[in-house]
């Protein structure tokens, strides 16, 4: 059975940096690409980042470009998420994803001040 684990949320001021963590198991986790996800009331799930089940190649949406950064640890089935420069329209839960199909229980991040 498959299972992610975030973890790593909190609250951050506006310019802060979270780093965001997914525990997965029940699974090949070398066999597959690997996301991350943000919802905020009201919207839809929005895609943050994608990251090669090698670990070899990312890719990003607009907004996080160049101050999120996607990586994975494939001896220790984990893969994380490191946000720098989080604005205050940035708060939301975030979730870790195998292939948008399946989803941990999220992570809250927070971005006040």
């Amino acid at each position: 059975q498959v299972h992610l684990a975030e973890s790593g949320g909190g609250l951050v001021e506006p310019g802060g940096s979270l780093e965001l963590s997914c525990a997965a198991s029940g699974f090949l986790f070398n066999f597959y690409a690997m996301m991350w996800y943000r919802q905020t009331p009201g919207k839809e799930r929005e895609f943050i980042a994608r990251i090669s089940s090698a670990g070899d190649s990312a890719y990003y949406a607009n907004t996080a470009e160049g101050r999120f950064t996607i990586s994975r640890d494939n001896a220790k089935n984990m893969v994380y998420l490191q946000m720098n420069n989080l604005t205050p329209e940035e708060p939301g839960v975030y979730y870790c994803s195998r292939s948008a199909a399946d989803w941990g229980q999220g992570t809250q991040v927070t971005v006040s001040s």
